[in-house]
Formats: C-alpha cells, structure tokens, sequence
C-alpha cells in the first residue's frame, strides 16, 4: 500500500477476556498465540492478521465486527 493514511484497528480482545474471566496466558493458548500478543494487542500496539482476528472472534462467538474496529485516518497529503 502506497503512502501512510493514518488508518488503525481499534479492539475489545480486553473487554472481552475479562468478561470470560480469562487471562492472557489463557486466551493466548485458545487462540495460538504468546502472552505477549495479547498483552501489546490489548495495548494497541499490534494490530493482528486477519487469521488471527478471526481466531479470537469465534472463539468469543462473536462477529469479528463485534471485537475489532477498522478507525479510517486522513490521507497527510490532502490539502
């Protein structure tokens, strides 16, 4: 993709786990990942592959809409 638009994914993976009563370590296991992913991707500091989202979507069942959020940024370039 050509240029930076600012674009981001905003999620509930938080919201979620706690309502389940869940830790990290738990849903990282549920879902094949490490701690860590969940930690910095409840931080927003990783946005995930789809795979991935769609992993943690069906695991809450839920629509992946329901968990991750698509945030539309502005294009630097426009005047």
């Amino acid at each position: 993709m050509k240029g930076d638009f600012g674009d981001s994914i905003s999620n509930k993976v938080y919201e979620y786990r706690v309502l389940a009563r869940m830790s990290q370590l738990e849903l990282a296991e549920k879902v094949g990942v490490s701690k860590q992913t969940i930690f910095v991707m409840e931080k927003g500091n990783y946005v995930p592959t789809l795979l991935l989202a769609f992993r943690i979507a069906n695991f809450f069942k839920v629509d992946v809409n329901d968990i991750f959020t698509y945030v539309e940024g502005s294009d630097q370039n426009e005047i």
